[in-house]
């Protein structure tokens, strides 16, 4: 029988109308991608079908031992169903063209990057984006970053990270969206809209939520660390981001380093297909982590055939750099530990995958030449970032009003932070790292840019990141080699620093934490700003000069000793390419900060775990109280935060009225419209992200002090006043209780509404049967 390529076969079963049109009639275009797939595979042989569930790293950016020796071989032999880590249309249209025109089937590649918050135009990182709470502008980003990422090649980014995370010592929370289950959610769902799309077009690409599951949970903040916790604080507090971004149709999911309930995620049925698909009804495929299968080994679950037969038995479809599915699944096969059907499963999703991305149309769909000069780090995208990192930035602090700054006098710039480009963009920045560091903007840069000659400038180092040269190049230096630890003593440092803080009307103290102080393999057990930083912001304060501490950080930080003694603290993450620029419009006020934080910051690190939907204890403190005997409670510390969750000031301030409920009774299949008119009283126009909280007084399980459920961020000119409604159904009252059945229950509620999760308004109402 004459042989027949894939395109023409495809040719074959797809219509002239493309996809766009497919869609349009799904049963026929599912019937017409199961044929497709079908006669395809039946043309494939066993080692072909694992060879697709193979996904090795090209090694052309490193993330740990690449596994890159023989890939062309392997690709010519179809052991490979995907590349990561390369990056640029001419390498990748050549290794696609080994794919396609050198191997047996001629099966096109994924190309996958961890292109996590922006490709070279880099936005703030993850818990920066979710301090916005302005979907459309996370959506903007994750839109923007799968433009610039596809026009290089790649078509499949390991995005977004949906962990729940309520430890800060744990360096990945700088890489999700914070403590809470609702906003997480909707930031999940709006991650993976802005980078798929629909899955048509040649600038829209396959999301992959990750890590599934409760990574965020591990215990002493210390990565890859076990997390113990019962179902329902699963079903509650960690899964539903999860579950959120797999209803807004993630192509691919990938399972996380850690054990759950004493079964590496990795090797878990009841995560991978129980709850995935049985329950959520998952379509996509499962990708593990970096050499998640053989660490297998290592948690004690077997040698590298047993613990890859774990992982497809659990519903793992791809292996990420293990090669424990290419090495042992044949013979695991031949000896009755997986079965074919097993493998055929697994072979079938990632070429749906490939399918719904129009590779088998067009196997270089993703390397036109022309686009990455037109449509990677353009004006118009740094602009965007510019936007959205100056919507990220969280003022703490604004005693006195000491911001905005006047564009004129003298401005004293302090800080290791002050002119260091790469730390600019924070961790998981890779594809920037080093093309365009040094084209980020540093504040000294942003500064000049605002400010042109109005104002001078001075400025003093004033600190090393770390008083420690060997630990300071531990953190510091790994994506940053223009980074240099200045040898002289500390001493000296600042008294050139504090010289610099005398001649000017206002210091800003560019402090915090290096780039890579922060994000995976990054945890510490001390959430302090260095002490070596923090000396020398004590000896700019003993000038009597109004200081501005401008704060980078991965993480919700310890500063009680800076709220106590600093005027003005801006807290702005790591804010990305336009990082300088950014701030410098907030210094001077051409925007006015709006962000609001996603995690609690607590008073000291003894207070850890802190988060402000705890449960109530059979003996709680009462409120405004520090201590009472026989109470849950410190001796040493109050229970209360220091920054609350979902806190942030403005340069204006906002008035919120009572509450006024259209009904105080909730029935079955009707709503509720819980009103308060927002009022900015100061004299700047300004945004207020309006928070709407409940509390479940009476239920069979116990149940949070209060729980986010609602926010809308509105813009109110000085003076101006409006009405902000948020509707209450039955649903938004559900939870899953002991027996895992979500249910709504009925009895009365708590509703607030406020400015953060502790100064709210309050109303009551009743859920009746």
């Amino acid at each position: 029988m004459k042989k027949i390529s894939l395109l023409l076969l495809l040719a074959v079963f797809s219509t002239a109308q493309g996809f766009a049109q497919q869609k349009k009639a799904v049963p026929a275009a599912q019937q017409q991608m199961d044929t497709f797939i079908s006669t395809l595979m039946s043309k494939m042989t066993i080692d072909e079908k694992i060879g697709q569930l193979n996904l090795p790293s090209s090694g052309d950016i490193t993330t740990g031992q690449a596994n890159s020796a023989n890939i062309s071989k392997n690709i010519r032999e179809g052991q490979v169903g995907g590349l990561f880590n390369i990056k640029g249309v001419d390498k990748i249209r050549a290794v696609q063209k080994i794919a396609v025109e050198n191997s047996r089937m001629k099966i096109p590649l994924l190309f996958g990057m961890d292109v996590v918050h922006g490709y070279h135009t880099v936005f703030p990182i993850p818990l920066g984006l979710s301090s916005t709470w302005d979907m459309a502008a996370i959506k903007k980003s994750a839109r923007i970053a799968a433009v610039e990422a596809s026009a290089s090649g790649i078509n499949w980014t390991f995005a977004p990270m949906v962990d729940i995370a309520r430890d800060p010592r744990w360096g990945r929370v700088s890489e999700g969206s914070g403590e809470d289950p609702y906003l997480g959610s909707q930031i999940a769902k709006a991650m993976v809209t802005g980078f798929q799309g629909r899955l048509q077009a040649n600038n829209e690409i396959l999301a992959c939520v990750k890590h599934y599951a409760l990574y965020g949970a591990a215990e002493a903040g210390r990565d890859y660390n076990p997390g113990d916790m019962s179902r329902v604080k699963m079903f509650n507090e960690y899964l539903p981001p999860y579950k959120a971004a797999i209803d807004a149709g993630s192509a691919s999911i990938m399972a996380s380093f850690n054990e759950v309930e004493g079964i590496p995620a990795t090797a878990s049925k009841w995560l991978m297909t129980d709850i995935l698909r049985n329950q959520w009804g998952f379509k996509g495929f499962v990708v593990t982590d970096y050499t998640g299968i053989p660490e297998m080994i290592d948690h004690g679950m077997g040698d590298l055939q047993a613990v890859s037969a774990l992982a497809l038995n659990a519903g793992v479809d791809m292996d990420m750099v293990g090669d424990g599915f290419v090495g042992t699944l044949k013979k695991s096969l031949a000896e009755k530990k997986v079965t074919l059907a097993q493998i055929n499963n697994a072979c079938r999703l990632i070429l749906e995958a490939k399918y719904k991305l129009g590779l088998f149309t067009d196997p270089y769909k993703f390397c036109d030449p022309s686009r990455p000069a037109k449509e990677v780090f353009t004006p118009e995208n740094r602009q965007a970032a510019r936007e959205i990192a100056a919507e990220s930035f969280v003022l703490l602090k604004n005693k006195n009003n000491v911001l905005p700054l006047k564009k004129s006098g003298t401005i004293g710039l302090i800080g290791p932070l002050m002119d260091n480009t790469a730390n600019m963009f924070g961790t998981w920045s890779v594809a920037a790292m080093p093309d365009i560091a040094d084209k980020s903007i540093t504040v000294l840069q942003g500064l000049k840019n605002v400010l042109g000659t109005n104002a001078t400038i001075l400025t003093a180092r004033g600190s090393n990141f770390l008083a420690d040269a060997n630990l300071e190049n531990r953190y510091v230096n790994i994506h940053n080699p223009t980074y240099k630890h200045d040898s002289r003593p500390e001493a000296e440092m600042i008294k050139e620093a504090v010289e610099v803080a005398k001649k000017s009307d206002v210091v800003v103290a560019v402090m915090g934490e290096g780039s890579e102080f922060s994000g995976e393999s990054s945890s510490v057990t001390n959430i302090e700003i260095p002490e070596t930083q923090k000396n020398l912001l004590k000896e700019l304060a003993k000038t009597g000069k109004p200081i501005v501490l401008v704060l980078f950080t991965g993480r919700p930080l310890a500063l009680k000793w800076e709220e106590e003694n600093i005027p003005a603290i801006l807290n702005v993450w790591f804010p990305g390419s336009e990082a300088g620029n950014s701030i410098a419009d907030v210094l001077f006020g051409e925007v006015n900060p709006s962000g609001k934080l996603t995690a609690t910051f607590p008073q000291n690190i003894g207070q850890i775990p802190f988060y402000y939907a705890h449960k109530n204890t059979g003996r709680p403190l009462a409120e405004g109280k520090w201590f009472t005997k026989f109470r849950s409670n410190y001796l040493d510390v109050s229970n209360d935060p220091l920054y609350p969750f979902g806190y942030g000031l403005s340069y204006t301030t906002f008035g919120f009225s009572d509450i006024k409920l259209s009904s105080n009774t909730l029935s079955k299949g009707k709503s509720i419209t819980a009103t308060v008119t927002l009022t900015n009283t100061g004299k700047y126009d300004g945004k207020e992200v309006v928070q709407l909280y409940i509390r479940d007084m009476v239920a069979s399980i116990t149940r949070p002090v209060k729980e986010l459920k609602g926010f809308q961020k509105v813009n109110l000119k000085a003076g101006e006043s409006k009405q902000v409604s948020f509707t209450l159904t039955e649903e938004d009252l559900k939870f899953y209780n002991s027996d895992l059945k979500f249910v709504a229950e009925p009895g009365d509620f708590k509703l607030f509404i406020g400015a953060n999760s502790r100064d709210v308004k309050q109303a009551d109402f009743k859920l009746t049967k």
